[in-house]
């Protein structure tokens, strides 16, 4: 896959850590301009700045994806800084509170969650397909989750954001088909970011239980997610459209 974004513009929301930063790497890697999106302008620097320290092009977007404006403003900006956009990868997103049951989720957290993991890809889509309308086409790549596929006890707002990226990817799959636009999304299992690792570290137990749930025996890494999505990304996936592309060592198999 070494040149397969040769001469391509890649944009990753929550590109300033975890999975979207892995993403961001194998991207340039693979010779994509890449524009790093988040809150968080710190991580997004250090994103970019190990692309550029590997030789590869990166700008960084601060921007909030759950705010129209900026959704527009980080397409309109890519458009600026390298001409185009060929790949976008809807990754920025929160986990929300644990252990809660449905009942007792507060409305606050509950709009949160949808505003940051639903309205946020889908405002980022907005953007970025009326971006590859014009061009001529594209590869949109989405994160949902195994949550996204199967329901996990006392997460009810995650597991229905989840869900929903998972139908708001295909409905916009069918939508663009014959404009060239793919639209697909990846639904990880429990892996080792900044999102989780606070989890494993104050809630007892948790990562064991989280281990024994993968059939593969462990947690999974933010690369092994990266490498999914640049596949959905490139043209060798040319034929995969609305696709929800488990990479979670076979948690929802069983």
């Amino acid at each position: 896959m070494a040149n397969d974004f040769e001469g391509k513009v890649a944009l990753v929301t929550g590109g300033g850590s975890g999975i979207g930063r892995a993403t961001s790497l194998v991207y340039a890697k693979g010779g994509a301009k890449v524009v790093v999106v988040d809150r968080d302008v710190e991580g997004g620097e250090e994103t970019a700045q190990l692309i550029k320290e590997a030789g590869g092009e990166a700008t960084l977007i601060h921007a909030d994806v759950s705010q129209a404006g900026d959704c527009q403003r980080m397409v309109e900006q890519a458009v600026l800084q390298f001409g185009r956009l060929d790949c976008a990868f809807n990754n920025a997103g929160v986990g929300g509170r644990d252990r809660v049951m449905t009942a007792e989720y507060s409305e606050e957290d509950w709009d949160r969650i949808i505003s940051i993991n639903l309205k946020g890809v889908w405002l980022g889509m907005k953007y970025q397909i009326i971006q590859m309308l014009e061009q001529g086409g594209g590869a949109i790549v989405n994160t949902a989750s195994v949550a996204g596929l199967v329901a996990i006890r006392g997460t009810c707002a995650y597991v229905a954001s989840k869900h929903a990226v998972a139908g708001l990817t295909k409905a916009a799959a069918l939508e663009y088909a014959q404009s060239g636009i793919r639209v697909n999304a990846v639904c990880p299992g429990y892996i080792r970011t900044p999102l989780t690792q606070p989890l494993f570290d104050t809630m007892e137990g948790f990562e064991d239980q989280a281990v024994a749930r993968h059939p593969l025996g462990r947690l999974g890494e933010p690369h092994e997610i990266a490498e999914a999505v640049a596949w959905l990304s490139s043209d060798a996936a040319s034929f995969v459209t609305g696709h929800t592309m488990t990479v979670d060592g076979g948690y929802v198999a069983q």
